[in-house]
């Protein structure tokens, strides 16, 4: 025997939760759980997978990479951000391994690499940036130029190879 729904007390516990809902303060949070049930991202990571490779990379590079001025690392994750949303995320030092020597291998690509890194780092220094010229010797106090980059990314390539990826 199958026993109906009262609509009355449906109707009765929906007023108790009303007036329970009345005397607290709404959060972000409550709202996510409950929409989401209890089992919300039980058994998952709150961190993307693309996130995950970006600070695999991040963390590889601070241990790795050369960098006077401090700032060619986070350009060069920005640039291999760009191209790792295409990608598959489980691998993401071989990301690097494959894109390092796309901008050895291109003089234009380097240029403009090393253009984005001296605009970065006058824009985190508050400083002018040196821009290198061609037939001009490179400013002194210029953390980047081409010659100096090739060298820290040709180190780089060197240290992935050797790592195996």
């Amino acid at each position: 025997m199958s026993r109906k729904p009262d609509s009355h007390s449906a109707d009765n516990n929906e007023a108790v939760e009303r007036e329970i809902r009345k005397s607290r303060t709404f959060s972000l949070s409550e709202a996510i759980g409950q929409l989401a049930g209890g089992d919300f991202m039980k058994g998952g990571s709150p961190v993307s997978r693309k996130r995950k490779a970006e600070l695999e990379i991040e963390d590889y590079l601070r241990r790795h990479l050369i960098d006077s001025g401090g700032v060619l690392g986070r350009v060069l994750l920005r640039h291999l951000g760009e191209s790792l949303i295409n990608r598959d995320y489980t691998e993401p030092l071989a990301a690097l391994a494959e894109y390092v020597p796309r901008i050895l291998a291109s003089e234009h690509l380097l240029a403009e690499f090393v253009r984005e890194a001296d605009v970065e780092w006058g824009r985190v220094h508050g400083d002018r940036p040196h821009f290198e010229a061609s037939g001009r010797p490179p400013h002194p106090h210029d953390p980047y130029t081409i010659a100096s980059v090739r060298l820290s990314l040709g180190e780089l390539c060197e240290r992935l190879a050797s790592a195996g990826t």
